[in-house]
C-alpha cells in the first residue's frame, strides 16, 4: 500500500523534499519554503511576529480585512506601522505607495496579493519593483493568489510570501508554507524579539538554504494534509501553472459577462484589477441579492462588507465554465429573470 493511501505511515523525508520542492517550482524560486502544520493565516502572523520590533517602521498596505489584521499584529511586536489604506472596492497604487516610502523611510513593505474578500487584485509586480528601488524587506499575503495569477518569487525580490493551497491551488487547507529569501532569513535573524520555542517561530523552522536533506521531517506536520497537498499540487504540474492561471482568467472574464448581462455592477472600480479568482458584485440597494449564507459560489460578503456585495468564488476547481453557469443561474433566479442571454454572454467570454 502507497503512504498516502496509509494514514498510519509518518511523512517520509522524500514526500517533504517532493512537497518542498512543488511549493519552490510554483512560486519560481530556488530556495526551499518553511512548510506550516496549520492553515496559512498561522503563517500569516508568523511573519508578523517575526519581523516587528521596535525601531522598524514598516509600510503596510491595507485593500481588504487581512491586511489591517496583518497591521494589527506588526504593531502589537512594537514597529511602527504606516498604513497606506483605500477603500475596499479600489486596489492601493504604485504612486500612493512610492509616495508613502519617500515620506516615512520604512525599513519593509507588506501587502495581501490577491483581496477575494473584496474581488480585487493589488499590482504586485509593481509594488515589488519600487521596493526593490528603495531596498526594501517585502511581504505579500498571497495565499488566495498563487494559482490564479502569477508570483515570480526570485525575479520580483519577494522577501515573504505566505501561501495557502485551499483557494486557486485546489488543496487541503491544514498545510500552508511560506517562501522567504536568504536576505528575509538575515532579516528575521537580526529582529532579538523574533519568536523562538514558539508555533509563531519560523527561525525555529528554518530549513537548509544549501539544498541538503533534512534528517528528518517535523512531527507536527500533518501527514494526511501534506500528502493531499503534494497530490494538488502534483496535478497543477501536470495540467501546467500557465494553463491554470489561463482557466482562472477565463472564469473572472465569464463571471464578469454574465453579470453585466444580468444589468449588475462589479463592486471593484477599477476594471484593470479585477481578481482572477472571485468576481464581487455591489448589491445596495437590491433586496433579492440580500442572501443570508452562501448557494453554491455565490456566497455574501464577509465581515463590513456584508449586505454590501456578493462574492463568486470561482477559484480552484470552480474555475470552470459549469461553475460559472450555476453562479449566473443562481443569480438570475434571485433576481427573477430569464438567464438565457446572460448564460450567452458567459459562453461567448469563456470562448470555447
Amino acid at each position: 500500500m502507497s503512504p498516502e493511501h496509509n494514514v498510519h505511515v509518518p511523512l517520509s523525508v522524500a514526500e517533504y523534499n517532493k512537497l518542498t520542492q512543488l511549493i519552490s517550482t510554483i512560486l519560481f524560486t530556488e530556495h526551499p519554503p518553511v512548510i506550516i502544520p496549520a492553515e496559512a493565516i498561522l503563517g500569516i502572523e508568523a511573519v508578523a511576529a517575526g519581523i516587528a520590533a521596535p525601531g522598524r517602521t514598516i509600510v503596510n498596505i491595507v485593500t481588504g480585512p487581512y491586511g489591517s489584521l496583518f497591521g494589527k499584529w506588526l504593531e502589537r511586536g512594537g514597529a511602527t506601522v504606516i498604513e497606506v489604506k483605500v477603500p475596499f472596492d479600489e486596489v492601493v497604487t504604485g504612486d500612493q505607495v512610492a509616495s508613502a516610502i519617500k515620506e516615512f523611510s520604512p525599513c519593509a513593505l507588506s501587502f495581501v496579493q490577491a483581496e477575494v474578500v473584496t474581488g480585487g487584485s493589488n499590482p504586485a509586480k509593481e509594488i515589488f519593483k519600487i521596493a526593490k528601488e528603495f531596498n526594501l524587506i517585502t511581504v505579500t499575503d498571497s495565499v488566495s493568489a498563487v494559482g490564479g495569477e502569477a508570483l515570480l518569487v526570485d525575479e520580483w525580490g519577494v522577501d515573504f510570501a505566505v501561501i495557502g493551497a485551499q483557494k486557486a491551488l485546489a488543496g487541503p487547507n491544514g498545510v500552508s508554507a511560506v517562501s522567504i529569501s536568504p536576505r528575509g532569513w538575515q532579516f528575521l535573524e537580526s529582529n532579538k524579539n523574533a519568536p523562538r520555542n514558539s508555533i509563531l517561530s519560523l527561525l525555529d523552522l528554518k530549513p537548509s538554504l544549501d539544498g541538503a536533506t533534512p534528517l528528518r521531517v517535523a512531527p507536527n506536520i500533518p501527514t494526511l494534509e501534506a500528502r493531499a497537498l503534494i497530490l494538488a499540487l502534483t496535478r497543477i504540474e501536470e495540467e501546467g501553472l500557465e494553463q491554470i492561471i489561463q482557466r482562472h482568467e477565463r472564469a473572472a472574464a465569464a463571471t464578469l459577462a454574465g453579470i453585466e448581462s444580468l444589468g449588475l455592477e462589479p463592486w471593484q472600480k477599477d476594471s484593470r484589477h479585477y481578481s482572477t479568482l472571485t468576481t464581487t458584485i455591489r448589491i445596495a440597494g437590491k433586496q433579492d441579492l440580500q442572501i443570508e449564507k452562501p448557494i453554491g459560489i455565490v456566497a455574501p460578503g464577509d465581515g463590513e462588507l456584508f449586505g454590501h456585495l456578493l462574492r463568486i468564488n470561482h477559484f480552484g476547481t470552480n474555475a470552470a465554465r459549469k461553475s460559472v453557469e450555476e453562479a449566473i443561474s443562481t443569480l438570475a433566479e434571485l433576481l427573477k429573470q430569464d438567464p438565457d442571454q446572460a448564460l450567452h454572454a458567459v459562453l461567448l467570454a469563456w470562448g470555447e
